[in-house]
Parts: C-alpha cells; structure tokens; sequence
C-alpha cells in the first residue's frame, strides 16, 4: 500500500505574523491615502476660497469703476484732464472705495485740509527719503463723490497756491500715457511707481473707453 505524503503545513505563528503584516501594510496604506485625501481637499478648498475672493474683488472693483467713471467724463470735459487718469487715480488712492477715507469722507484723492470744520484727521502713508512712513494729516470732507472729482479737476487747472502752473505739463498732455508720466513729472505723487501704476490699471480696467 503506498504510502500518503505528509502536507507541509505552514506554522500558526508564521501564520500570523502574515495576517498581521498584510494588516498593518493595509493600514499603513489607508492612513496614508486618508491623509491624502484630506490634504488634497484642503488645497482644493483653499483655491476655491481665492478664486472666490478674487472674483468678489474683481466684481468690487468693476462697480467702484462703473460708478465714478461716467462721473470723471462728464467733470473732465470741462478741463483739459483725461477721465481715464482720474478714475485710475480714484481706484488707486481709494483703493477701488474701500478706503476709510473715501467711505466716510468721499475723499478719493488723499486731498488735505486746514479748516477743522471741513476736514478730519487720519493716519496715510507717504513716500520719503527712499521709503513708506505713516503720517497724521487733516483730509478735506466731501459730501460726494462728485464733489472729490470736481475738487480734484479744479487742483490741476488752478495748480498750487505758490505755482498756478503747477500742473501745466498735465494739462498739455494728449494721452494717457503722457499724462500720467507728467503727474510725477510736475510733483503730484512722491511715488515714484505712481504713473506706471496707473498705467497699468488704465490698460487692465480698459478705463481709456471713458476718455472717448
């Protein structure tokens, strides 16, 4: 009678140690994925979040334009200033109307004041000996945004109390370009980035529609 061959039985421990290892391997996989998971939807969010934000800006600043730019066309007409140059001004220096300035003086120029009864005191940035220092100055009170534009129109045309001509080569330029470069050209900004960033806003926002 022949013989059985003896099966090769692996060994309970070796079984196990298999069993366990296959589920650690498993759960080293599944943190892993679930770690994962989480981050990539944390990034997914966080973009989302910009975007949104960006849009809501985008949105915001196309009203704020929207608003003043009809408003800088007609006050413009009347003086040899180009609207695209004052609503890029008006977005820059207002940050687009979410200054504290602009929303609770409708200063959108950073226009100073003397008179205590017309004009209040806040704490702005200017540019000085090569860097930015926060100053306290008296701002002039507008009870619009139409009066801030006027005010703003008049500066250019009537200059300085100590050079009515201030502003001459402004009032002689014929683009927007030239205008802009003339602002720094003749004193009006210390920032010495001022006319390219309004340059670029002009292009950006295509605020030259307003000059037509």
């Amino acid at each position: 009678m022949a013989k059985r061959r003896k099966k090769h039985r692996i060994p309970v421990v070796i079984r196990v140690f298999l069993i366990l290892f296959v589920l650690i391997i498993a759960f080293v996989a599944f943190r892993y994925y679930r770690r994962y998971a989480i981050q990539t939807e944390q990034i997914r969010q966080e973009q989302l979040q910009r975007q949104q934000e960006q849009a809501r800006l985008i949105r915001q600043r196309k009203a704020f334009i929207k608003k003043i730019g009809p408003i800088a066309r007609e006050v413009d007409k009347s003086y040899d200033l180009l609207p695209s140059i004052t609503v890029a001004q008006a977005c820059l220096e207002s940050d687009y109307g979410q200054s504290a300035l602009s929303q609770k003086y409708n200063n959108l120029f950073g226009v100073k004041g003397t008179n205590p009864n017309t004009s209040a005191v806040l704490v702005t940035k200017e540019y000085e000996n090569g860097k930015w220092i926060n100053v306290k100055a008296r701002f002039q009170i507008y009870d619009s945004y139409e009066a801030s534009i006027r005010a703003h129109a008049r500066l250019f045309q009537n200059g300085t109390t100590w050079n009515h001509k201030q502003y001459k080569h402004v009032l002689a330029s014929k683009n927007y370009k030239q205008q802009a470069k003339a602002l720094v050209t003749d004193g009006y900004a210390t920032d010495p980035n001022y006319s390219d960033k309004l340059i670029s806003l002009i292009e950006q926002y295509n605020l030259a529609k307003y000059d037509k």
